[in-house]
């Protein structure tokens, strides 16, 4: 994919993240209200995890940029892998959020909760929650689009606070029919267990993306490709195969096998015909595919591969 396609992606995500981060002080100031007229430990529970994602959406925010900061010499492979480490921080961000919503509702329990102006604090946080269904719906929607994790994982956290936000109002409104203030800290307690799960899922995304994690289903897409390669190229059979995913951009690594004799343009051809199908492949992906070519009996020698001029000419550690 051509630079100036990849830039043009790029300023498609910014203008999303900055209305995310315009919205994440607009829920906290209106939660934080809501929460003031009512004393509701489940509204006071909503504003934390927005204090707690307006931080987070910070982070993103820089995360974003930084990520699409070209290659630089100290940083050949560029600057992708900080979307991983963006979203392992917005997820132990959720956690300590979930934390402090469960502190905060038990102890609403011990003393006994007092909930008032019950019907203005569900307007509020029910206009709120619609604001976020909105926002996190197109972050999810432009990070799926742009294979940003960055954008994804501050969408799901968005929406998270938008369930929260409903978990609140289902809270406030047993409240309201039944008059059992009970049920406001418990319905905080259940939406902490729902944020814990949320926050699982980032960190986990994260720890699989630093540790480049292969993904079985884009696996078997490039060996499907390279098998039915087999069949229209001259390509004999490959081996080697490796592949790295950082953020929207894949190295693909293998060897290609071809009959002795062909010539080096022909194999060279062939090659590239099988990068221009892996770009067709991951379209909304920046592919850098690497080819080594070998003849087709030389894959015996992998097994013992030595360099050509004996180990004593490597250099040796002091």
């Amino acid at each position: 994919m051509p630079m100036n396609e990849h830039t043009n992606d790029t300023d498609y995500q910014r203008p999303v993240m900055m209305a995310s981060l315009a919205i994440a002080f607009l829920m906290l100031g209106g939660k934080t209200y809501a929460w003031l007229i009512t004393g509701s430990a489940a509204i006071l529970s909503d504003a934390l995890e927005s204090v707690v994602h307006l931080f987070a959406t910070g982070f993103a925010a820089f995360s974003l940029w930084y990520s699409t900061r070209p290659a630089d010499e100290e940083h050949p492979y560029g600057h992708g892998k900080v979307a991983y480490f963006s979203s392992g921080f917005e997820g132990a961000l959720i956690s300590i959020a979930a934390v402090s919503i469960m502190y905060t509702a038990i102890a609403d329990i011990i003393r006994g909760p007092d909930v008032e102006q019950v019907g203005a604090g569900l307007l509020i946080t029910g206009g709120l929650a619609l604001v976020n269904l909105v926002l996190g719906w197109s972050l999810v929607y432009t990070g799926k689009k742009h294979n940003s994790i960055v954008l994804r994982a501050n969408g799901y956290h968005v929406l998270t606070d938008m369930w929260t936000s409903a978990g609140v109002i289902i809270g406030l409104f047993l409240v309201h029919l039944t008059g059992i203030v009970l049920l406001d800290p418990i319905a905080a307690i259940i939406l902490a267990l729902n944020i814990m799960w949320t926050a699982g899922t980032l960190m986990r995304d994260s720890w699989n993306g630093l540790m480049e994690a292969a993904d079985p289903e884009e696996t078997l897409r490039i060996v499907t490709l390279l098998e039915e390669s087999l069949a229209k190229e001259v390509i004999q059979g490959y081996h080697q195969l490796r592949y790295r995913r950082v953020h929207d951009r894949i190295w693909i690594e293998v060897h290609l096998l071809f009959k002795e004799g062909l010539s080096i343009t022909d194999a060279h051809d062939a090659s590239h015909r099988v990068e221009d199908a892996l770009h067709r492949l991951f379209p909304g992906d920046r592919v850098i595919f690497t080819a080594h070519l070998e003849p087709e009996h030389h894959d015996d020698a992998h097994a013992s591969r030595i360099p050509e001029h004996g180990e004593d000419s490597l250099p040796k550690n002091s």
